[in-house]
């Protein structure tokens, strides 16, 4: 319990179990459950990791909820949930079969992950291989389950060598499919994207513009634009509206927090400049969002989107 607003996310840190190589952990469904179940984390509640899931379903159906949206993750399918993002298991985990990847963000080097398109924008949804795709997918799959479980194969070390390599060459090439069979632009994610990205990340919550991450970065607001458009479709504006409208979402979901609260929070000079931010963003206000999040079956899912956006608005800003 949040002493400013009773938060409903568990976080969950990477727990490797003794003499577990660093950085990576690779589980069946089961072990999932249990390790869960062990250590108190409810997989039917909201939960935000500071790790990668990489999630292969091989039976029945996975059903779960990545921040925004639900996926049905069918036999055959990939999810990929990335750190940060809220998530949570609704149905299926009893029944299905699969493997979970689970690696922190230094285990593979950003070269690799940027080469294999698996840096922002992340993925959203299901990714799905076609029938040859799949049989390659589930050849590397199966060496790295190979090598996480013979523990007395290799020297410590070179063990965990060969998993880097391993899952470098499964992210790539799952990171291609994702790439290639959901039409996603060609120019990827820029050193510009990547930088205004982690800018984004870090200072979304207070308040600023546009045109502050553009002086901060050295950039002009022009060229943030033009490498948001080539990475995201969306303007450098619209990245950020977004990424904060995301964040007024979980708080108004997982919290109980004031609308007032929330938009303190965010670096709003006022509830009402929150307020018709949020409506402009979601088609709704905050209050009815969540009084129709927490009673639906799609508990982040917006309503509609307009194709207006509201400024953002710095502390002391009229």
């Amino acid at each position: 319990m949040d002493q400013n607003g009773h938060v409903r996310i568990t976080e969950v840190p990477f727990r490797p179990p003794p003499g577990g190589p660093p950085g990576v952990e690779v589980w069946d469904f089961a072990r999932l459950r249990e390790r869960a179940e062990r250590n108190g984390v409810p997989l039917g509640r909201p939960l935000r990791a500071e790790f990668h899931h990489l999630i292969a379903v091989k039976s029945h159906f996975l059903n779960c909820w990545a921040d925004d949206a639900e996926h049905v993750v069918s036999p055959g399918t990939w999810l990929w949930i990335c750190p940060g993002q809220v998530y949570r298991f609704d149905d299926g985990l009893d029944q299905a079969t699969g493997t979970v990847l689970l690696f922190m963000p230094g285990f593979l080097d950003t070269a690799t992950l940027a080469a294999a398109h698996l840096t922002p924008p992340y993925p959203t949804g299901p990714i799905v291989p076609d029938a040859e795709e799949s049989a390659a997918l589930d050849a590397m799959l199966d060496l790295l389950d190979d090598a996480y479980r013979r523990t007395d194969a290799l020297p410590p070390d070179a063990r965990i060598d060969l998993m880097r390599h391993l899952l470098a060459a499964l992210a790539f090439r799952l990171g291609h499919v994702r790439h290639r069979r959901h039409g996603l632009p060609e120019g990827g994610g820029s050193d510009t994207f990547q930088r205004f990205h982690d800018a984004v990340e870090r200072d979304f919550a207070d308040g600023l513009l546009i045109e502050d991450y553009a002086a901060t970065l050295g950039y002009s607001v022009r060229t943030l634009t033009r490498a948001c458009l080539a990475a995201t479709g969306r303007t450098a504006k619209r990245y950020l509206d977004d990424r904060t409208a995301l964040e007024a979402k979980r708080l108004l979901v997982h919290t109980d927090l004031s609308p007032g609260q929330v938009a303190s929070r965010l670096g709003f000079t006022s509830p009402t400049v929150f307020g018709k931010f949020f409506r402009r963003c979601t088609g709704e206000t905050p209050a009815s969002f969540r009084a129709r999040a927490r009673s639906d079956e799609h508990p982040i899912a917006p309503r509609s989107r307009p194709a207006a956006r509201s400024p953002r608005h710095r502390p002391g800003d009229a």
